[in-house]
């Protein structure tokens, strides 16, 4: 939206679920330390353990792009499952997984990379 010179954009939902983010090199990390040093049969999350209200997050977004236009909700569109935030203490006590980048820092970092390298990602159509 920002690109493009919007003024609004509208997400689908009122934005009320919430959700669990985790970034890229803490999952990496949690892989490789589940891969080195878990060998049992129990399921594992790995995850931050915090969650956020979508229209939070979609705030967040705006401001780190820097859009300061308006985001509408269309509540004619589905919200989806209502929370998802994961029981991560397997992680941690297992083999000893904690994510170390909050949301805003690793949403900061992936911003950053999209924009300069932006020019190498190509766009999909749905």
């Amino acid at each position: 939206a920002k690109d493009a010179g919007q003024t609004s954009m509208t997400l689908w939902g009122d934005g009320s679920p919430s959700r669990e983010f985790l970034y890229v090199e803490d999952a990496a990390e949690g892989i490789l330390l589940a891969a080195e040093h878990y060998d049992g049969n129990l399921p594992v999350n790995l995850g931050t353990g915090e969650e956020i209200a979508i229209r939070e997050l979609a705030t967040l977004i705006a401001a780190e792009v820097g859009f300061t236009g308006h985001i509408q909700w269309d509540t004619s569109k589905p919200n989806g499952q209502p929370r998802r935030c994961l029981d991560v203490s397997r992680a941690k006590q297992f083999f000893g997984f904690q994510a170390q980048h909050g949301l805003r820092e690793g949403l900061k970092k992936t911003v950053r990379w999209f924009q300069t390298n932006r020019q190498t990602i190509r766009e999909v159509h749905f």
